[in-house]
């Protein structure tokens, strides 16, 4: 070991050993001036043991100089994080910056674990605002410290500066930070363009009924409720994964809602409306066209809870005249909401209820943009700060995915529906009880007496995969669940023709989602030809189809995809 680096280790040996102290004083400042842990008996966290101190430190002490010494001694650094993977990374400058900052990074996740906090709330909120705050100060978010964006910038002679600065300003124009530039698709054209014809609007929705793509069709509709958060064509995207040009190959009519973009106009819209008048009206009219009261009915995500909901509403009311039900990615059951749960508290509802609910205060909207924004940040390193860096610092212009084009196409809910739907599922998780007031009756799920097909993916941080298992235990028809890879959406939409991915099927429900996936059998591709299967058993015959929409009650106002999705 030669004098410099001798010199180095013993400075830091006798520097280091009060960094664990210091971060929790700094930890412990934090909370207490933080209104998330108001009321938090918070001192008593951060009492740790002498000893773990010392061993989180002497591991720290240890990393700290090796990392030292590799700088002294002008050895490469290497990194398997995708921020610092390039080999301008490598160099002692940068590749020490990238090095130190990845260490005190995991020392820090290293100390919240060992931190005494018994309830879960309080330890996910206080790991959220620490991953927020080390993803923020990562090297690699600022120019000077990037030599990615700074050879990028000699490259293009200054060029990608003056592009970053126009990338920026056009977000901080439309009031979001894009993951796909929005002039990359055009909706009706690249996207939402399978054929077909809007037959019913009302001040909610548009209902399109779609051209049929085979001689033949089954009898029964396949009615489709999508999200009202962000546009129905998330399923009809491109030809090649459009779920809705997909079932109409398979020679299920579609029948598709279009939520509209609310705004202040139509504020005060309520949960209840959106059942009675949006999905009880939309079944009403395809029921009517159609000629068959049997409809086989699929939810997407809230679009699933909603039309639980309107058909526990239609079975209180003695229709339980269903075919089928599909939910995919669903909550019924509010049990683990995932990451978002550090966000929910009667503090944040009341406010909601006070500021935008209409519950002794205005009637307002929630905006669309402050939904992305959340659960982007949610996943700050693969959704936030990589744009961030390369769409700002480096002048990229970002790729064309379709699924990112519709992620930043995001649309505004009314303050009194959500309010209520954000009380009664992530708060209070009542919507299960059987007990809530409902467009007049008792909510009741239990009612819903009909073949269901129960979709959920591994990887859903949205809808995590245990609580769309629980929703077997909520209704009282056949069930089949089935559970595929990947996320909450990139696992829905996946083709059959690209022959990627996996899920998992067992016959066999079980009381705990765990020993069901321990018996499960894996199958290579996409659950679409599974789900197909199944569809297909409760679909009636086939017969001629009919290439005409609507009917003498219900004309064809415009063709699809209706100027809702355009709003």
């Amino acid at each position: 070991m030669d004098n410099n680096t001798q010199n180095f280790n013993t400075f830091w040996s006798g520097q280091v050993p009060f960094v664990a102290s210091f971060a929790v004083q700094q930890l412990r400042l934090w909370v207490s001036s933080n209104p998330w842990f108001t009321g938090q008996p918070y001192n008593d966290w951060f009492d740790l043991p002498r000893e773990t101190l010392d061993s989180l430190q002497s591991d720290y002490q240890a990393q700290w100089a090796g990392l030292g010494q590799q700088l002294l001694t002008g050895q490469p650094f290497t990194f398997d994080d995708r921020r610092f993977a390039s080999g301008n990374w490598s160099t002692p400058l940068f590749g020490s910056l990238a090095a130190f900052y990845l260490l005190n990074a995991g020392f820090l996740l290293k100390l919240l674990d060992e931190l005494p906090i018994k309830d879960k709330k309080p330890r996910q909120r206080l790991l959220y605002l620490v991953e927020q705050a080390i993803a923020a100060g990562a090297p690699s978010n600022f120019l000077a410290s990037n030599p990615d964006a700074l050879q990028r910038v000699v490259d293009t002679r200054g060029g990608s500066l003056l592009t970053g600065l126009l990338h920026l300003a056009s977000d901080l124009q439309e009031g979001k930070m894009r993951q796909c530039d929005s002039g990359a698709f055009k909706v009706g054209e690249d996207l939402a363009s399978t054929p077909g014809e809007v037959v019913f609007e009302n001040a909610l929705f548009q209902l399109i009924q779609y051209h049929p793509q085979t001689e033949t069709q089954y009898q029964r509709p396949v009615f489709i409720v999508p999200p009202s958060i962000n546009k129905y064509y998330i399923l009809d995207l491109r030809p090649d994964n459009s779920m809705v040009r997909h079932l109409l190959q398979q020679g299920h009519p579609v029948f598709l809602m279009s939520w509209r973009n609310f705004d202040q106009a139509h504020a005060g819209t309520t949960w209840d409306d959106l059942i009675e008048n949006g999905i009880i009206k939309g079944l009403q009219v395809t029921r009517e066209i159609s000629g068959q009261q049997r409809l086989n009915c699929v939810g997407f995500c809230i679009g699933g809870t909603l039309l639980s909901s309107a058909l526990a509403v239609l079975a209180a009311r003695g229709d339980k005249a269903i075919a089928s039900v599909s939910l995919l990615t669903t909550f019924l059951d509010y049990l683990d909401t995932g990451p978002i749960d550090i966000f929910v508290d009667e503090q944040l509802v009341a406010h909601r209820e006070r500021t935008i609910g209409g519950i002794d205060g205005p009637i307002g909207l929630f905006k669309g943009e402050d939904m992305g924004n959340t659960f982007s940040l949610l996943r700050p390193n693969d959704l936030w700060w990589n744009y961030n860096v390369d769409k700002y610092l480096k002048g990229q212009k970002p790729n064309a995915l379709d699924l990112l084009f519709w992620n930043n196409d995001s649309t505004n809910l009314p303050g009194p529906m959500y309010c209520w739907y954000l009380r009664h599922t992530y708060l209070q998780n009542d919507l299960k009880s059987g007990e809530l007031d409902c467009c007049g009756v008792k909510l009741d799920l239990r009612a819903i007496d009909a073949p269901a097909y129960i979709l959920a993916t591994h990887d859903d941080h949205i809808v995590p995969w245990k609580s769309a298992y629980a929703s077997t235990d909520l209704l009282s028809g056949t069930k089949r669940f089935v559970l595929g890879a990947s996320g909450h959406i990139a696992g829905v939409i996946n083709p059959p023709a690209r022959e990627k991915r996996h899920y998992w099927t067992n016959d066999h429900l079980t009381q705990e989602p765990d020993t069901w996936f321990n018996n499960a059998e894996q199958h290579s591709g996409s659950w679409w030809n599974d789900w197909f299967t199944w569809l297909a058993e409760h679909a009636g015959e086939r017969e001629a189809s009919v290439p005409s929409a609507g009917n003498a009650q219900y004309p064809a106002l415009e063709p699809a995809p209706g100027r809702y999705v355009m709003q």
